[in-house]
């Protein structure tokens, strides 16, 4: 087998459009018939996603594998840090935990690490007819270049030809270009084949000058200018939405709210609230009035007693009662679902200082941290919603949902005889569509629960919202009673702008000369 093309796309900030450039040359080449496996060496990010072997890996990463469609894998995020506190964070290496390191720790580690990642890029190398690696962060953080692995470390010791992107609609784009580039050592610098610019608006002509003078001033071409795609949605690999975007006030019929604390993690989960045209969805965040609101979801955490400490002293626990006595309905997802509970314990001190908090005390159940994590996709079905408060109509009950579990927290109760939800470990990829779907149904098991009053719903599933049935049932249940025009499908919508920005991307960029001297 020849050897694969690669390429590594690097920025000159964080947000760059890096995760997207890699996203949308995934689905240019899978298009032109090629194998293609997208890799980011070392993630940081507290959105992730369970892979078909059964590990854990960034979010970005898996929107990468789907959009060249392969199936998610550890190999292709071999290192994954998740943030516990601003200077601590799990290691997740080829998919699973295997420690909790400081900042400096995690340097001093950083070689193991890097033993992981050229593991991983060895095998991908030798099974796909393309690997885009996605670098993190900016090259050019000198405080980071010390055994780096994510960057030009990584670049370096696999030979690798890298591509600089940056996003003009931050401003100063030839000063971030030009400077990353004179920051990066002889060697580094003749890696860079050139340059992509993201999110450009207006007249490319008024650019021109600009694109002239930085070829001439660096002796590397500008490969494309990418317009501004308005409107385009791909899974975040960590930053939030902008909030002002998802405000409909005086046009939608369901106001829904969520908090942003501190280590909030799969944020991503809420993304089906924030596109449906009915729901007025708004992030609340730190000193932000809580406003009324019909439905409060309370998303994923990676420090859960430290965000639940966060949530009461903002103020957000009265708010809580408060919007409960009112009528108002309540989820919380994986840690959220934990902060409803009678008590939290981490007694192993898995996400902070050993020790146990009292929850929210909303649902009859109790959680522990264990030091395994679990991680697997799952299958099934919304319980009858109706069923302890008895409000009419029935909300399509028994609704199909997909999603995913990562956690460490085992929680007991009798609010468990309650379930939200019943599931079975989604189907192997090496089994047909047919065994798949018996094997997962044959033994379903109970997943959350629902209080006696039917107004609060807690689940350990990622994604609850994601199948159009499971959302129009819960957005029902919430009090959204006349739905109007299709299913909100997150899934056919993520297919179509991943569509959208390859178009772009053939449109806009000379892919001949990006991959010379591979010819694609």
């Amino acid at each position: 087998m020849s050897p694969p093309i690669t390429l590594m796309v690097q920025g000159t900030t964080s947000d760059a459009g890096k995760s997207t450039l890699v996203a949308g040359l995934a689905r240019v080449l899978r298009r032109r018939g090629l194998k293609v496996a997208p890799f980011k060496p070392q993630n940081m990010a507290l959105n992730s996603a369970v892979t078909a072997d059964g590990g854990e890996i960034g979010r970005a990463q898996a929107l990468q594998a789907l959009a060249a469609g392969v199936a998610p894998h550890t190999d292709f995020n071999p290192v994954l840090l998740k943030p516990s506190t601003d200077i601590g964070a799990q290691v997740v290496i080829h998919g699973r935990a295997v420690a909790s390191l400081s900042a400096r720790d995690y340097h001093a580690y950083k070689p193991t690490a890097m033993a992981a990642v050229m593991q991983s890029w060895d095998r991908l190398c030798g099974a796909y007819d393309a690997v885009l690696v996605e670098g993190a962060g900016s090259p050019a953080e000198i405080n980071l270049r010390d055994r780096d692995i994510a960057n030009m470390g990584f670049a370096e010791a696999a030979d690798v030809p890298v591509v600089l992107i940056a996003d003009i609609d931050r401003g100063g784009v030839f000063a971030h270009l030009v400077g990353t580039l004179e920051l990066l050592s002889p060697s580094e610098q003749a890696r860079v084949r050139g340059f992509v610019i993201n999110r450009f608006r207006g007249d490319i002509g008024l650019l021109q000058s600009g694109l002239d003078w930085l070829e001439a001033r660096t002796g590397r071409p500008v490969f494309g200018v990418l317009p501004y795609l308005h409107g385009l949605f791909l899974d975040a690999e960590d930053a939030l939405a902008d909030s002002a975007a998802d405000v409909r006030a005086g046009e939608a019929a369901l106001r829904v709210i969520a908090p942003v604390y501190p280590r909030i993690s799969n944020h991503t989960d809420l993304d089906p609230l924030r596109l449906h045209p009915q729901v007025d969805f708004r992030w609340i965040g730190p000193g932000q009035a809580i406003p009324p609101a019909d439905l409060i979801v309370l998303p994923g955490s990676k420090s859960v007693q430290a965000d639940l400490a966060w949530l009461r002293a903002q103020g957000w626990e009265a708010a809580i009662r408060r919007h409960l006595r009112y009528g108002g309905k309540l989820i919380g997802i994986c840690g959220g679902f934990q902060m409803l509970g009678r008590e939290l314990a981490d007694p192993l001190g898995l996400e902070g200082t050993p020790g146990s908090m009292a929850g929210l005390g909303l649902l009859e159940v109790d959680t522990v941290l264990r030091p395994h994590k679990q991680l697997r996709n799952v299958r099934g079905r919304l319980a009858n919603l109706a069923q302890a408060g008895g409000s009419e109509p029935a909300c399509d009950e028994g609704a199909a949902l997909a999603g995913y579990e990562i956690h460490m927290g085992v929680t007991s109760g009798p609010g468990l005889s309650r379930p939200a939800a019943w599931l079975a470990e989604a189907g192997k990829a090496e089994m047909s569509e047919a065994e798949a779907e018996a094997a997962e149904f044959a033994a379903l098991r109970p997943d959350g629960a629902l209080s006696a009053d039917g107004q609060i719903l807690g689940s350990y599933v990622h994604g609850l919202f994601d199948a159009p049935a499971a959302l129009a049932a819960l957005l029902c249940w919430a009090g959204l009673d006349a739905p109007a025009g299709g299913p909100v499908d997150l899934a056919a919508r993520r297919e179509a702008d991943l569509d959208r920005l390859a178009d772009a991307i053939e449109a806009h960029v000379d892919l001949a000369a990006l991959f010379a001297p591979d010819r694609i």
